[in-house]
């Protein structure tokens, strides 16, 4: 059963996601929230960062972390519009956040319970988890992502000028000299 509550807070990660298709990158939102506070939002910025790490749940565990001067959010629960893969379940349970709430399923890269269900594994923290919530809304997003995502591919010719085009863009805002750098 889904509260009101839980619906408000999944639409906030929802306008998040939403934010990260404008952006180019995969439309995953969340929010951590505390003591009915939102005290971290994040939003895929894979593609936009070109880090692997970039993803919605690392960016709001780690501004939750900050605000409340602590990486244990024992008192905080996480809304994400997807369902997160090995390495955000992982950060979700190593921060300790006491419950999970997700949209739609994720089939290929899902942990918890899709491809596999790391909360059933045996940790020293047990978070509550509970998916489904707007999933309809969420998935819908995903798809029309890549509807238009694979119909630009096909416009440019391949996915790998669209990534290229990416790199330069992040070279571009970098400069010449932190280009070499790395």
């Amino acid at each position: 059963m889904t509260s009101s509550e839980d619906e408000r807070l999944m639409r906030r990660a929802l306008a998040l996601a939403a934010r990260a298709a404008r952006q180019g990158d995969v439309p995953v939102g969340a929010v951590v929230v505390c003591d009915g506070m939102v005290v971290g939002r994040g939003y895929n910025r894979r593609e936009q960062r070109q880090d692997a790490t970039e993803h919605a749940e690392m960016m709001a565990l780690r501004q939750a972390s900050r605000r409340l001067g602590s990486w244990r959010l024992d008192r905080c629960d996480l809304y994400v519009t997807l369902e997160p893969c090995v390495m955000c379940a992982g950060a979700i349970i190593q921060s300790r956040i006491r419950s999970l709430v997700f949209g739609a399923k994720d089939p290929k890269a899902g942990a918890c319970g899709s491809i596999t269900s790391i909360e059933a594994l045996s940790h020293n923290h047990v978070v509550s988890v509970q998916g489904g919530i707007l999933a309809g809304e969420s998935r819908a997003l995903l798809l029309d992502f890549f509807r238009q995502r694979r119909a630009a591919d096909r416009a440019e010719g391949s996915k790998a000028r669209r990534r290229q085009k990416a790199v330069d863009k992040i070279s571009q805002k970098a400069g010449p000299d932190q280009a070499a750098q790395e």
